[in-house]
């Protein structure tokens, strides 16, 4: 037995949790959404709950938004389980109504629930008071172009595999054609292998093949292609290049899909018929595995109103992730901070009596953040703003923090291009430097003056003996 049921007035000391609140969504409703059955729970008379169960079918999904309308439901929350959410989130968002997508931690962090409530219950409680943070969602128009890409990321992946085999399968046989070819998959190694799975075996006629622009000359290829030349070799190679081959046919028929998919969204920050032609290409960026055959700079600038492909160490690839990712309404972001929190970027401080004992930047799997920390591998040697912070910071912080730093920055680059439609200004390395040293300049004049010093510049070389 309890020791709160020993006492005679235990009525009186039980603590509601949310006695005192006001319901800021009266019209909301709950949901638990599992593979075979979705739990709804919808506010009833007199401070009731009024709970359903429903299927996964899409018969089910339609009864849910019917029941929901006549119900009065105005707004949704639904937990993102797995990837089941998905359909029922796509319907209810069709029939006009707003759904919240509550994580499984958003709804942890709340004492008070007993165990016989059902979760469907809980999320209806908590979401009518306000209590539950909506996770982000990029824009409906986007979800399909941002479901392409992240299919073509899983076919690039799958395909990378097979390119090892083929590699395996020549050093097996003995054939260094990695050690002459830089790239087994470009247009000399191409030509070399499908030869050899043709027949060839002749290495002065497989180095005849040759593009003009490698760096090792036709004999030392020749050298590179005498091998033993072994039959279950060759086998694995043939399967390995159907493989490769088919996956390379997958992409393309995905980025055909993409153009039509780029081509049908429409931007929501103006005319876009009035934009700039847009800059040159960027120097050696080109990328292995860019979308060949669409205008990716072309139809993000038309999307977002702006050229994020212009800002230092965003390729195409990176540009279209990141756009795909978070959108172009950065309303839902209030400040960059916020942001750059979403994105872990930011560094996550616990702190004790006004004290920072420790800090450190969340983990979390958020593709566009992936996408700013690999734009910064493109600046660490490069001659500009971004370059010249990360190798400040390294000196003084080390290169993973230093990495996450810079990316930071970047990401507030984007995060003004987007809201305020703002082209990006490019600003040399040297001028950064120049600028840091006006700004510490400052920072000690008025920390000297603080002190009642002044400083003026010294006319004494540093190096004078005294």
């Amino acid at each position: 037995m309890s020791r709160l049921s020993n006492r005679q007035d235990s009525s009186e000391i039980i603590v509601r949790p949310f006695d005192g609140l006001a319901r800021i969504h009266p019209n909301a409703s709950g949901m638990d959404i599992g593979a075979h059955e979705i739990m709804v729970c919808v506010p009833g008379p007199d401070s009731t709950q009024a709970i359903r169960a429903f299927g996964t079918y899409t018969v089910d999904l339609y009864a849910i938004a019917d029941w929901l309308q006549q119900s009065g439901i105005r707004t949704v929350a639904m937990e993102s389980t797995g990837v089941y959410w998905i359909p029922l989130f796509e319907t209810l968002e069709a029939r006009g109504l707003q759904c919240c997508l509550i994580s499984a931690t958003a709804i942890k962090r709340f004492p008070g629930r007993k165990s016989d409530v059902l979760d469907c219950q809980w999320i209806q409680t908590l979401h009518s008071y306000g209590l539950l943070a909506d996770s982000f969602r990029t824009e409906a128009d986007l979800v399909a172009l941002r479901t392409l890409l992240r299919h073509r990321e899983k076919l690039i992946s799958h395909r990378s595999p097979h390119v090892l085999h083929m590699q395996k399968s020549l050093l097996q046989m003995n054939i260094q054609l990695s050690q002459v070819l830089s790239d087994v998959t470009g247009v000399t190694g191409q030509a070399i292998i499908r030869a050899i799975v043709t027949g060839e075996r002749d290495p002065q006629k497989l180095a005849a093949m040759r593009n003009y622009r490698c760096q090792k000359d036709e004999q030392e290829i020749a050298k590179a292609l005498t091998g033993t030349w072994r039959a279950e070799h060759l086998f694995v190679l043939q399967q390995s290049l159907g493989f490769f081959d088919f996956y390379t046919q997958q992409i393309e028929a995905c980025d055909a899909e993409i153009e039509r998919t780029y081509a049908a969204i429409r931007p929501h920050w103006g005319d876009p018929d009035n934009q700039a032609p847009l800059p040159p290409k960027k120097a050696k960026s080109h990328s292995r595995n860019a979308p060949k055959g669409v205008q990716v700079r072309f139809h993000l600038r038309r999307i977002a109103g702006v050229d994020i492909i212009a800002v230092h160490g965003i390729s195409v690839s990176l540009a279209q992730t990141i756009i795909a990712e978070i959108g172009t309404d950065m309303s839902k972001f209030p400040t960059e901070k916020n942001f750059c929190s979403w994105l872990g970027l930011a560094p996550h401080n616990e702190i004790t009596g006004g004290k920072v004992i420790r800090s450190y930047t969340l983990k979390n799997h958020n593709r566009a953040g992936q996408a700013f920390r690999q734009a910064v591998a493109s600046v660490i040697r490069s001659n500009c703003a971004f370059g010249a912070f990360y190798r400040r910071l390294k000196s003084r912080l080390g290169p993973a923090q230093a990495v996450v730093a810079t990316a930071h920055k970047i990401a507030r680059t984007v995060y003004h291009m987007l809201k305020f439609q703002l082209e990006y200004q490019t600003i040399s390395a040297t001028e950064y430097e120049q600028h840091f040293r006006e700004r510490e300049i400052k920072y000690l004049q008025r920390k000297a003056a603080q002190f009642g010093f002044a400083l003026f510049p010294s006319t004494v070389s540093a190096y004078a003996v005294s």
